[in-house]
């Protein structure tokens, strides 16, 4: 379901904001609107790796036993 999610996001930013009818008239979404989404996308795809972003290492001076 999340993954449906996901590219119903992807669909509706990529996609028409407006569109008329015979004379053909189309409005795409807003390029805030556009960035939004795709850090939107961006931070769920970051939450789903394995050290989110953190890194956790023991610092040893030399010399040091």
């Amino acid at each position: 379901m999340a993954d449906d999610l996901e590219q119903a996001i992807r669909d509706n930013a990529s996609g028409p904001a407006k569109a008329a009818g015979d004379t053909g008239s189309v409005e795409q979404h807003k390029l805030p609107d556009q960035i939004a989404a795709d850090r939107f996308l961006a931070s769920k795809e970051a939450a789903k790796s394995k050290s989110r972003g953190l890194r956790f290492n023991k610092l040893v001076p030399p010399g040091a036993d």
